[in-house]
């Protein structure tokens, strides 16, 4: 058996052709053309396994949002009762989440995540989804929330007044150290990865357990909450208000899909991703709701509201006294930290993966992996990117605003890789025949997790009520008309780069594939004359006809 037939055999092997065919229309709207197109990964490069692909999920999910959301969580809800149950709603969309991006990965075992399955499905026109895509991943910097929030622990840490450039200035400092880290030391970015994964999970149990002694009544403040009577009192009845409090629960469960965007590079994929996915998030669903009922447990309702981002160290301060505090607040930051490392190590794969894709401006340098076998080009510039991020919001918003920015496009993303995977199921007979994932997530759960994202996309326009917005001085829907224009932006870059300009310059794109040095594949477009192509494609079908 051939090597790309053992690859089929493993996964769909999306646009892969016969060296013998001639360029190829890809749609009747852009000016694009296809040639030799496969795809190759070298098998040395398969050092993620099981541990490695769970502390990726979970390094990904637990940065900080378990201990800095509560807080605007509960201000939203408007009663504990209701804020517990955004946390429950929010694990079940993430196993339901969780469940697609298994089935998809399981079927395309490759680098990038969604940008592979959209694709997948929305074929035509040729590259618009994945310009769109790119607009949204080139433009948003993941990794600068939890960068804010690792700059705002450690001033706590330190009894240092926090105001707009110490923050940040922390922050940077941060999101340096992870991109130096995976640009030029890629194993050892692994094993510290895998080493804070560690040590957030002996701070959430720590913390559970530390739950169960206060519902015990032992605790270092005089007057013990009691938040659990009439949970429910002040319940919010603002749509806007609910929503805004599931972003964030969901915000704290992103990354559900983080090993998918390593699957090149993960031994034995299929397995490793069946493992590795259910555990990481199973657990965090569990310690998530434990954690939750813990702070409500030590912190009195009005002291919550008022933490903001440190209700974690708030927590331990009222369990151990003022100094246990400033420990926590250590402890918080290391777990910003690992999820940077998380994030910037799966971005920075997308970003190369886009670049071997060819549709970017210096496509050849965001897929390369020098200088050290590692994507430095990709995670450079979602690096650049961040600290932009990082330093322009207001510092009353900056944190809120990020976490919406990332949130609502994931959502606009999700409705369509699951409404993608239901095309695939009521179609897959006649139009995707090589459909063969090694799980499944059955059609219910596909259709409850797109259902759950169209609300998330449509429910933020609504205006909140008086004092419920999430922004001090923003405009309620800014993060919504920002997320719209990224995607419009990538739209935009399509319809000049595919279809304006070739047909001004009368010269068609094709796409080929070529092999690198490193083993890895990636498409190199180039023009040709629009005369030249018609000569080839007429050649091509003459010999198609006297064979």
């Amino acid at each position: 058996m051939s090597d790309s037939a053992s690859k089929s055999a493993k996964g769909v092997m999306p646009d892969t052709k016969a060296l013998e065919e001639g360029p190829r229309r890809a749609d009747g709207v852009s000016q694009l053309y296809e040639g030799n197109v496969f795809d190759a990964t070298p098998e040395d490069r398969r050092q993620i396994g099981v541990v490695s692909a769970s502390f990726l999920i979970f390094n990904r999910v637990i940065g900080t949002g378990i201990f800095a959301t509560p807080s605007t969580i509960l201000s939203l809800a408007g009663s504990v009762g209701l804020s517990l149950f955004m946390w429950v709603i929010g694990t079940v969309i993430a196993m339901a989440g969780t469940a697609v991006y298994l089935e998809w990965g399981t079927a395309i075992p490759k680098n990038g995540g969604e940008k592979n399955y959209l694709e997948y499905v929305f074929k035509k026109p040729k590259f618009l989804i994945t310009c769109m895509y790119a607009s949204y991943v080139m433009l948003l910097g993941w990794a600068a929330s939890n960068s804010v929030v690792f700059g705002e622990y450690i001033l706590n840490a330190a009894d240092v007044e926090v105001d707009r450039w110490n923050q940040r200035g922390i922050g940077l400092a941060c999101i340096s150290a992870a991109f130096l880290i995976h640009a030029f030391a890629l194993k050892w970015g692994l094993h510290l990865q895998n080493f804070l994964g560690v040590v957030k999970l002996v701070i959430i149990v720590f913390v559970v357990v530390c739950g169960f002694v206060a519902l015990g009544g032992h605790m270092k403040i005089d007057n013990p909450p009691h938040n659990f009577r009439n949970a429910f009192e002040g319940t919010t009845n603002s749509g806007y208000g609910i929503v805004m409090s599931l972003y964030n629960v969901i915000w704290s469960f992103i990354g559900y899909s983080n090993a998918n965007y390593a699957l090149s590079e993960t031994k034995n994929p299929t397995r490793t991703l069946k493992i590795a996915a259910p555990i990481a998030i199973g657990s965090v669903g569990v310690l998530y709701m434990l954690c939750n009922i813990a702070y409500f447990a030590a912190v009195p309702r009005e002291q919550f509201l008022s933490s903001g981002q440190t209700v974690a160290a708030v927590f331990f301060g009222n369990m151990f006294g003022p100094r246990a505090e400033k420990v926590m607040s250590v402890f918080v930051a290391l777990s910003a930290f690992g999820n940077v490392l998380s994030v910037i190590f799966s971005q920075g794969r997308i970003v190369q993966e886009l670049g071997r894709e060819g549709v970017l401006p210096l496509s050849k340098f965001f897929a390369s992996n020098k200088p050290l076998n590692a994507p430095a080009a990709g995670l450079f510039e979602h690096y650049i990117v961040s600290i932009i991020i990082l330093l322009a919001p207001p510092p009353g918003d900056a944190y809120n605003f990020l976490v919406n920015l990332i949130s609502y496009p994931l959502a606009i993303i999700n409705v369509f890789v699951s409404g993608g995977l239901v095309y695939v199921y009521f179609t897959h007979k006649t139009k995707f025949p090589d459909w063969n994932p090694g799980i499944r997530a059955t059609l219910p759960v596909t259709i409850f997790f797109c259902l759950s994202n169209v609300y998330l996309v449509v429910a933020p326009y609504v205006p909140p009520s008086a004092g419920q917005s999430v922004y001090e001085e923003l405009p309620y829907y800014l993060h919504c008309v920002v997320a719209l224009g990224i995607f419009a932006a990538g739209g935009i870059y399509y319809l000049v780069w595919a279809v304006l300009l070739p047909r001004l310059g009368n010269y068609v794109l094709v796409k080929e594939t070529v092999v690198d040095a490193d083993g890895w594949s990636r498409s190199v477009i180039s023009r040709l004359p629009l005369a030249e192509a018609e000569i080839r494609q007429a050649q091509w079908q003459q010999e198609q006809q006297h064979s």
